[in-house]
């Protein structure tokens, strides 16, 4: 039967060659395409989360811009705005730079599948060719009627039936084929329209990055015929933030004093009522006010807290940091020295305060006109400053993210600003260290 020996030999290296095109092409582009759509949603997951901070930030500005008093305010949300869209620019960059990686790998992908639909045609019509060739012997009931016994009969029947199934999954796999390549085609297209609007974005965005130094210009030209009377006017809010300060580290210090002499009143009741020289419940013994001494359980909380440094949640759910920890010129009125222990965020009216993580209320204060509020967080401490409302009390346990209050105006302003800061005992810590990124 030279027609089926044919075809037998045909249909075995066709598989062969088919499914080790197929394996290698499929294993391929599933890993190139997995690590290409994951890369891209990361991209995009990164673009959305910049649009969004970028119009907080407008929304904070157009608030500052109402007040004319407000003119360093603006020009530090100008800065930050600044810095928001030259990263959105670069978001904005490396998301078509992956999106038109993806798009060459989809032209790609759709070129193989054009060379297999023609291999797969290609042996198709050789299959067609075979049968009308043959096609005396392909009549179904000719064909085993013509056979010598039974046996041959049952062979021809087998044979004929593995010939039909197979036609019919090569027919099958060219309809898949083409229907991917459909489907392929259309993705390209789409990729091309998001390519084309990712760039008209950008445009929009250089343009606005444009706006946004001209005006900070602008606004710097301004200062500087205002300085005198505006460095006076930070040298006194200087002065303030720092008794503020010193009155935050003097609570904290009195009440790490007061813990401790608590902690070695009950240690010493408990040894002289068992009469023994056991160990206190505390880990460390502390005689000053500056250290705290940790219970197992204190210890723990501290423990948890140290382990997610650079995890912690923001201290409110939307706002700008417009001044930043630590020593430095003021970036506008260079002859003006900042000392800030923690940070500033310039956010909106009733803004809610969250727990940065769960603790103690270990104290709620008005110092100097302003509300503090301080949770313990075993040897660490969270300080939240100038609150308007407060929802707990001195000795709440809180959790992540609870509500602890709204934030207030600042002093003699229009706008609502917080004074974040973190302690560990009495040392001040840099916040920008323990907060997410923003």
């Amino acid at each position: 039967m030279p027609f089926q020996k044919k075809y037998r030999r045909h249909a075995f290296m066709s598989k062969r060659i088919v499914v080790i095109l197929g394996f290698l092409l499929a294993t391929c582009a599933c890993m190139l395409l997995v690590a290409q759509t994951k890369k891209s949603d990361n991209l995009k997951n990164s673009k959305k989360a910049m649009e969004a901070e970028i119009s907080n930030t407008q929304k904070l500005l157009e608030q500052t811009r109402k007040n004319k008093n407000t003119q360093l305010q603006q020009i530090s949300m100008l800065r930050q705005q600044i810095v928001n869209r030259e990263s959105l620019i670069t978001a904005l960059n490396n998301e078509l730079f992956s999106l038109e990686e993806e798009l060459a790998l989809n032209v790609k992908l759709l070129q193989e599948l054009d060379k297999k639909l023609e291999y797969m045609k290609s042996d198709y019509a050789h299959v067609v060719y075979l049968v009308y060739k043959n096609r005396k012997m392909t009549d179904k009931f000719t064909f085993l009627l013509s056979s010598e016994n039974f046996t041959q009969m049952f062979r021809r029947l087998r044979y004929y039936t593995i010939f039909a199934n197979d036609v019919k999954r090569q027919v099958a796999v060219i309809e898949a084929t083409q229907e991917e390549i459909v489907q392929k085609n259309t993705q390209i297209t789409q990729f091309k329209n998001e390519k084309s609007l990712l760039l008209s974005g950008k445009e929009q965005e250089v343009r606005r990055l444009e706006q946004d130094r001209t005006e900070k210009k602008k606004q710097a030209d301004d200062l500087q015929k205002k300085e005198r009377t505006l460095a006076a006017d930070l040298k006194a809010k200087q002065q303030k933030r720092k008794e503020l300060d010193a009155a935050i580290k003097k609570a904290i210090q009195a009440e790490i004093a007061a813990a401790n002499a608590k902690k070695q009143k009950a240690a010493a009741a408990a040894k002289a009522k068992s009469g023994s020289s056991a160990t206190t419940a505390s880990t460390t013994t502390a005689s000053n006010n500056t250290i705290l001494s940790l219970t197992p359980e204190e210890q723990t909380l501290s423990n948890s807290f140290a382990n997610n440094k650079g995890r912690l949640p923001w201290p409110v759910a939307k706002g700008a940091k417009i001044a930043d920890f630590g020593s430095y010129p003021h970036p506008d009125i260079p002859s003006v020295m900042i000392e800030n222990k923690g940070i500033d965020i310039l956010t909106e009216a009733n803004v809610p305060v969250w727990c940065i993580f769960q603790g103690e209320v270990s104290g709620v204060m008005d110092i100097m006109g302003t509300k503090v509020l301080m949770v313990r967080h075993g040897e660490y401490v969270s300080v939240y400053q100038n609150m308007a409302s407060v929802n707990v009390k001195k000795g709440d346990r809180v959790s992540t993210k609870q509500t602890l209050g709204t934030v207030a105006k600042v002093s003699g302003g229009s706008t609502y600003e917080l004074h974040f800061e973190v302690w560990k005992n009495s040392s001040n810590l840099n916040p920008n260290q323990w907060l997410l990124t923003r």
